[in-house]
């Protein structure tokens, strides 16, 4: 064996564990940028009646109202969430989410059931959801069956 490979055969190990520590870093950096993902619902909208589900690709975030409280509850840990509700001129009233025992549940009392707490009412709500440095967001609407 000759010096060229001797010499090959001990720096490769050594390239190979930083190459996979600048990899690391890499993706970490990717994660953490700024990006706006649109959430979209898996099917119609019920918060009231506990059956909304909005997805985008592994992520998926559950919104549900019991006892005038609005709960979020995504599949994924969250930094911060914000619900708005939307009246019919468009103007929104934000509800900014507070975190209950863990990052994957988040809740805020909310006017929801007195809007549209009888069967065939409907409202537009939007929400954000905030994970590093990604916004997860959709404007949707509920229909109370």
């Amino acid at each position: 064996m000759n010096k060229h490979t001797r010499t090959a055969l001990m720096v490769a190990p050594i390239l190979a564990v930083i190459g996979y520590i600048a990899a690391d870093y890499y993706e970490e950096g990717l994660a953490e940028e700024e990006k706006v993902i649109q959430l979209l619902p898996v099917e119609n909208c019920d918060v009231i009646n506990q059956k909304c589900i909005l997805k985008s690709g592994d992520f998926e975030v559950n919104i549900f109202d019991k006892n005038n409280f609005t709960t979020v509850n995504s599949t994924f840990p969250l930094d911060s969430a914000t619900l708005f509700l939307v009246d019919e001129n468009n103007q929104s009233t934000p509800y900014p989410l507070g975190m209950i025992q863990s990052p994957y549940y988040w809740h805020a009392e909310t006017d929801l059931r007195k809007l549209i707490g009888r069967s065939g009412q409907s409202y537009t709500l939007r929400l954000i959801a905030n994970i590093k440095g990604g916004r997860y967001i959709s404007e949707f609407h509920t229909y109370t069956k």
